[in-house]
């Protein structure tokens, strides 16, 4: 199998001038006896950064141990978010009291460490707040975020995303040829396995993109119950604008309409949103599992457990519900179908993993012209389509809106902090 060397995302990356860093001899902590509160102090050098901070105790022989992730929670000021405040003093604000209940910090057992990461290398999680321009906020796990992962806010309100660690990896993607259920039909070799490396890391969407989130996105309440379920009945072109045009996948790079889906949330957020590549699609979907379900299963009844299919569903199910895949994605497999970049056709010739086939197959005329891929399978669909290779192909002239299908998305973004 030949290996398939990605470029990328095509996104302008942010230049690293001098790497923002916090000097451990400039982070001060003290605890307010009434009111129980805890300063930290500390001064950013370089360059803006992310800033997160961590509690340590002292185990003995200057050995320091964190208090956990599950403890790190509660935090106000200069902290969790990226600060531009460089050469001045940062404060952040604590209350162990609520968040770490039944101990008090200690001088000379107890510190604060302040970590500054590069725009270019941010946490693990980032949450977007769909209520406010421009407000994202970040965390080195998920054990660290304010609420439980599954929480509602983070189906509605907030957009959480987990940062996805594919830089240099080299990776098989398709199926084997003796997998069950995998796709060969119409001539088209959709599933044919090569390897495959991406040259960038990418941040992608715990969950599918919600009811309520895309209300939140747009403005648009979408009729009938469940905020909390996929969005569903989107086609492409709402996700990032014209297909065919301006914002052509991949001639256009990452160009999207200002009114669509995605254009919408880069004015709000900030971020250069898109959908993800059926490579990082897949990479994630996969969470390194050679399998054809994430979970390591191989046959339709090993992939029951992770999603909503036909097979145990009649509709879509509110994110989240079913178990996350080892990287901690929801509904990689089934409950909503999901757009990705790219054009269908043969793998891997002509192919690049990081921006899918240069143009529309021509040497078949059922697809020329027509059809983007979508992944992940749904509940309209057996659980075969939701195999972590397998392929499906959807016409652009359909329309979503008035078609009984299960597609919405799941977004994307790099791992560079635009600011």
């Amino acid at each position: 199998m030949k290996t398939k060397i990605a470029t990328g995302f095509l996104f302008a990356a942010a230049t690293c001038l001098a790497a923002p860093r916090v000097d451990q001899d400039t982070v001060t902590m003290a605890q307010d006896q009434s009111s129980r509160t805890v300063s930290i102090t500390y001064t950013l050098r370089g360059e803006p950064g992310i800033v997160t901070v961590d509690i340590q105790t002292n185990a003995g022989d200057n050995a320091w141990l964190s208090v956990g992730d599950e403890n790190l929670k509660g935090f106000t000021g200069d902290v969790n978010k990226l600060v531009k405040k460089v050469g001045e003093t940062c404060s952040i604000g604590w209350r162990p009291d609520k968040f770490w209940p039944g101990l008090d910090l200690k001088g000379g057992i107890t510190r604060a460490v302040v970590k500054a990461w590069a725009t270019n290398n941010p946490p693990d999680y980032a949450v977007f707040d769909l209520t406010v321009k421009s407000n994202v906020m970040f965390y080195t796990s998920a054990k660290a975020l304010p609420y439980d992962i599954t929480n509602s806010l983070y189906k509605t309100d907030c957009l959480v995303m987990r940062r996805v660690h594919a830089t240099g990896i080299p990776w098989r993607r398709g199926s084997p040829f003796t997998e069950p259920n995998r796709r060969y039909t119409n001539d088209m070799h959709v599933e044919d396995p090569f390897m495959c490396i991406l040259s960038a890391d990418y941040y992608l969407g715990v969950f599918e993109l919600t009811v309520h989130q895309y209300d939140r996105i747009t403005g648009i309440v979408p009729s009938g119950s469940g905020l909390k379920k996929p969005i569903l009945h989107i086609t492409w072109n709402n996700c990032r604008g014209d297909s065919s045009g301006d914002n052509n996948w991949p001639t256009k790079g990452h160009a999207v309409s200002v009114a669509s889906i995605m254009g919408k949330l880069r004015g709000g957020a900030g971020q250069e949103f898109d959908l993800p590549t059926a490579s990082q699609w897949e990479f994630a979907c996969r969470a390194g599992c050679t399998a054809a379900y994430s979970s390591g299963g191989q046959t339709a009844a090993d992939g029951l457990s992770t999603g909503w299919f036909s097979d145990n569903a009649t509709e879509a199910h509110e994110v989240g519900e079913r178990i996350a895949n080892p990287w901690g994605f929801y509904d990689m497999h089934g409950n909503a179908s999901e757009w990705v970049l790219d054009w269908v056709s043969n793998y891997p010739m002509n192919y690049d993993p990081e921006k899918g086939p240069d143009a529309p197959p021509q040497d078949h005329s059922y697809m020329t012209g027509q059809y983007r891929t979508v992944r992940g399978g749904g509940f309209a669909q057996t659980v075969g389509f939701a195999r972590s290779a397998s392929i499906c192909d959807w016409s652009l002239a359909t329309a979503y809106t008035d078609h009984p299908t299960q597609i919405g998305c799941r977004v994307c973004m790099p791992a560079v902090i635009q600011y």
